[in-house]
C-alpha cells in the first residue's frame, strides 16, 4: 500500500448538527523525536477542540448545564471572568445558541485572545492589570449584579469538573486502555481539568501518578496557605503567594474553589513548579522539533513531563495535557523571537535566483 493510500480517510462517519458537537474526543499524540529512549510520552492536544483550546469543554457545559436547571433564561446575557481561552469558548457556544457575552478580562492577556472574542461577537471589557484575576472577577460580578445577566462561575460551578470527568477522563482511560499510563501531567488554570481526571483515575488507574504543575513564581498551592473565600466560594482577596508570571491560563492570583477539591481529597501525587522561560522553550521545541503548535501552558506541562521522563525507567509511559493553541500568543515573548520580516538567511535564498525579489 503506497503512502497516499495509507492516508485515504473516508469521514467521521457522521454529520454534525453543529459546531459544538465537535466538543471533545482530542487526539493523544506521541512524542517522537524529543522524548529520551525508552520511555513513551505522549500530549493530549486540546486544541483540536472548535475554538482550540480545553475550555471549549466547561464553556459548553456551563451553558447547558445553567439550560436544564433554568438558572439561565432564553436570551439572557452572560458575564464572565477570564484569561482568554473560557471568554473564547464560551464566545463560540454564544454565537451557536444565540446568547450574548460580556466577558471581563485583565488588560495584561494578549491582545489576539480579545480579538477572537469580539470576532465571535462578544463584548470585552477590560480591567487594569493592577487589580489582577481578582479585578476582573469582581467586575463580572459587578455586571451581573446590576444588569441581572447569568454568571457563568467558572472557577466555582461543579459544572466545570464534571464535564472533564464525563469526557476528558473517560477519553484518557478510553486511549489507554490495556496499556501503561505511569503519569498525567498538568497545570491548574480554574482546577476543572486536574479534578475531573482526578475523580477517575483514582478509581480506575490508581497506578497512575497526577502530577499538576505551578508557575515559580506563584506557588499558590505549595505555599500552604489557605485562600481566603466568600459564602459561595468566590475568592475574598489575592493571594498573597502570588505574583505575576507569563504563563497564561495558569494559576490566577487565588485558588479556584473547583481546586480546593482537589488540594482537599489529595487529587494529585506531586507539585511541580516550573518557569515561564521553561514553557515558552519547550512550546518553541515542540513546535520545531514535533510539529506540535501549543501555548505557553502547553509548554509549561511539556516541560515538567519531559523532567520525568529525563529521569525515568525504560518502559515508563508520560501523558502531559496541552491546553490550547500557540496562535494565542502571537503578541507574546513566546513569539518575539520570530521575525516578521525575512532574516539574512531568508534573503541570501531570494537572492539566490534572479526573479520574484522583493526590492
Amino acid at each position: 500500500m503506497d503512502a497516499i493510500t495509507q492516508r485515504t480517510t473516508s469521514g467521521r462517519g457522521r454529520l454534525y448538527d453543529s459546531i459544538l458537537e465537535t466538543i471533545g474526543n482530542t487526539p493523544v499524540i506521541r512524542v517522537n523525536n524529543l522524548a529520551p529512549d525508552g520511555v513513551r510520552l505522549y500530549v493530549k492536544a486540546e486544541f483540536f477542540n472548535p475554538a482550540a483550546s480545553v475550555k471549549d469543554r466547561l464553556a459548553l457545559n456551563i451553558i447547558e448545564t445553567a439550560e436544564r436547571t433554568g438558572a439561565l433564561k432564553p436570551g439572557q446575557t452572560i458575564v464572565e471572568a477570564t484569561s482568554g481561552n473560557t471568554g473564547i469558548g464560551l464566545a463560540m457556544v454564544c454565537a451557536q445558541k444565540g446568547y450574548p457575552l460580556v466577558v471581563t478580562m485583565a488588560d495584561s492577556f494578549s491582545v489576539e485572545r480579545r480579538r477572537l472574542m469580539r470576532m465571535f461577537g462578544a463584548k470585552v471589557v477590560l480591567t487594569p492589570r493592577s487589580e489582577k484575576g481578582t479585578g476582573m472577577y469582581m467586575k463580572a460580578v459587578e455586571l451581573a449584579e446590576t444588569h441581572g445577566w447569568f454568571l457563568a462561575r467558572q472557577f466555582e460551578t461543579e459544572a466545570n469538573a464534571d464535564i472533564h470527568e464525563a469526557t476528558t477522563a473517560r477519553e484518557i482511560i478510553g486511549d489507554f486502555a490495556g496499556d501503561r499510563l505511569d503519569h498525567v501531567v498538568m497545570g491548574y488554570g480554574t482546577g476543572g481539568t486536574v479534578a475531573g481526571i482526578a475523580r477517575v483515575l483514582r478509581k480506575e488507574r490508581p497506578e497512575t501518578r497526577i502530577v499538576l504543575s505551578e508557575p515559580a513564581n506563584a506557588q499558590l498551592i505549595a505555599s500552604g496557605i489557605v485562600q481566603k473565600r466568600g459564602p459561595d466560594g468566590s475568592p475574598a482577596e489575592s493571594h498573597s503567594a502570588f505574583e505575576p508570571h507569563p504563563i497564561q491560563g495558569w494559576t490566577p492570583d487565588f485558588i479556584p474553589n473547583v481546586l480546593q477539591e482537589v488540594i482537599d481529597t489529595g487529587g494529585f501525587d506531586d507539585l511541580v513548579p516550573v518557569t515561564g522561560a521553561e514553557g515558552m522553550a519547550w512550546a518553541r521545541k515542540l513546535a520545531r522539533q514535533e510539529g506540535i503548535l501549543t501555548g505557553v501552558s502547553g509548554g509549561a506541562s511539556f516541560a515538567v513531563a519531559m523532567g520525568i521522563a529525563e529521569r525515568a525507567q525504560p518502559g515508563t509511559v508520560i501523558l502531559a495535557m496541552l491546553p490550547d493553541t500557540g496562535e494565542r500568543y502571537l503578541t507574546t515573548p513566546l513569539f518575539e523571537d520570530i521575525p516578521e520580516d525575512m532574516d539574512d538567511e531568508e534573503k541570501a535564498l531570494s537572492e539566490s535566483t534572479p526573479g520574484y525579489r522583493l526590492g
